[in-house]
């Protein structure tokens, strides 16, 4: 089920946020603990299962976890996180593993199976949230959840689950007690930033989705500059309105059932070195990826070689998190190589003259578009043969499929969109929306819970909405 759908915003939220607040205290937890599960069901069917039972391997392991336990806790820690890597590697992995040695096996006139596992939902953002569990426990930053019901509500919070934020353990752990307070002013505080993700996916990442996919679909022999350009920026706004819209809706969703879940975003396309980007796109991953393998690697503690591979291991494990193909490595090699040149030859700090600073920006926009093509781009050579006509100009046209799907109204809403790139780097929409008593604060809001939000449901109740990008991984 997506939040942009009609059974999720007029029949599912209402009849949860009702429920949440109508019920004890003591019983809030349990609804959101049900109506998460029932959520995940609708879309993942069998699958899960395995995510009940990886979320009782989990409980009873932070049981055994908690300091003073009798036991050897270190094995018990190392177990836990091996099934929870182990389930990843299987169900997201393996089918790739098997695409590998089938064509290196077939070079020798042997044949070996392909295995096809259907994705689950979620799962590399519910394993994320398991490890960080288990080792906060085994840390002694959190004790572990007694409640199975609390526990429940962390790792399967529908707001959360599927695409995140990546929600540490430690981060939300005071706010998992059944006695939490959850009053209207969470309702009233979550609903515009929920509203602002909404319109973001459906107003603007939706309306450019198909003009996107016609850029990248179109063939090497017909690609000119002028597709590879449209594409790549089209997909650069794409995404970053597709998964910063979910995150402000997940951290609304969040707020309106008495949850603060952690900022996603922070206008990274106004960054001024590629490390900044890091620091503003996708927080919360890059904030997992630095506690629970940067520093445990040594960090930048170890001398500058070991610091490079550190940084090295970490973007090999960015790429494939995001999915099994040799597209999502190549892109964490290529933004993990641009860390390590900025770190070497000291450019991750921003520089101090005003037309330096406007360059480094555009430099660095340029790095982070190119980057994206691998994201997007259904295999090396399709990356490739874009990232050729973008480096080197000609002068063919959009073609006839293209342009079709390139409608005036696209095009202006991608123009529009692309002002993201010129705004300054704060305040940040989403927390100034929710905590800003200003005029224009003000107004925004309630041009969003009006306007917004009724245009948005129009184009939700017209199916032209498409599932948030972040799904698939």
């Amino acid at each position: 089920m997506s939040f942009a759908t009609p059974l999720f915003l007029w029949f599912f939220l209402p009849v949860v946020l009702a429920a949440v607040l109508v019920a004890p205290r003591n019983r809030r937890n349990v609804v959101v603990a049900v109506a998460s599960l029932a959520f995940y069901a609708t879309g993942a069917g069998g699958t899960t299962f395995l995510l009940l039972g990886a979320m009782l391997v989990n409980y009873l392991a932070g049981r055994r976890l908690e300091p003073g336990t009798p036991g050897d806790r270190r094995l018990v820690l190392v177990g836990a996180i091996c099934v929870n890597l182990g389930v990843l590697l299987v169900w997201k992995y393996l089918g790739f593993a098997t695409e590998q040695l089938h064509a290196i096996a077939s070079l020798i006139g042997a044949d070996l199976p392909v295995v096809h596992l259907a994705l689950p939902i979620g799962i590399s953002f519910y394993t994320f949230h398991h490890i960080s569990y288990v080792v906060d426990v085994y840390r002694g930053e959190r004790p572990a959840l007694r409640e199975p019901v609390a526990f429940i509500t962390y790792i399967a919070m529908f707001p959360q689950l599927v695409a995140g934020p990546i929600v540490r353990f430690r981060e939300i752990a005071d706010q998992l007690p059944q006695q939490r307070m959850h009053r209207w002013d969470d309702v009233a505080a979550g609903f515009p930033r929920f509203a602002l993700g909404l319109c973001k996916k459906v107003v603007i990442a939706d309306s450019l989705a198909p003009m996107v996919d016609a850029c990248f679909a179109t063939p090497a022999d017909q690609m000119t500059s002028a597709i590879a350009w449209l594409g790549a920026i089209g997909y650069t706004l794409q995404l970053y309105f597709d998964f910063s819209g979910y995150s402000d809706m997940a951290i609304g969703l969040g707020r309106m059932l008495g949850f603060r879940l952690p900022e996603n975003f922070a206008r990274p396309y106004s960054s001024v070195t590629v490390t900044e980007f890091w620091r503003r796109w996708h927080m919360s991953l890059s904030r997992w990826f630095r506690d629970y393998v940067y520093i445990p690697l040594g960090g930048n503690r170890t001398g500058v070689l070991r610091t490079y591979r550190n940084l090295g291991i970490v973007f090999v494990l960015t790429g494939f998190w995001h999915g099994a193909n040799w597209t999502f490595l190549v892109w964490g090699l290529f933004h993990g190589a641009l860390l390590i040149v900025e770190r070497r030859f000291h450019w991750d700090s921003a520089p101090a003259g005003r037309f330096a600073r406007i360059g480094r920006r555009a430099l660095t926009a340029l790095l982070v578009v190119i980057g994206w093509v691998f994201f997007r781009a259904a295999d090396l050579g399709a990356a490739g043969t874009m990232i050729g006509h973008l480096l080197v100009p000609d002068f063919g046209g959009l073609g006839d499929t293209v342009a079709a799907a390139a409608t005036n109204q696209r095009i202006v809403l991608l123009l529009l969109a692309s002002l993201i790139v010129l705004l300054p780097a704060h305040p940040v929409s989403g927390p100034y929306l929710e905590s800003s008593r200003g005029k224009v604060a003000v107004a925004a809001r309630v041009s969003l819970m009006t306007v917004g939000v009724l245009y948005a449901a129009v184009l939700v109740a017209s199916g032209t909405f498409s599932p948030f990008l972040y799904y698939q991984f």
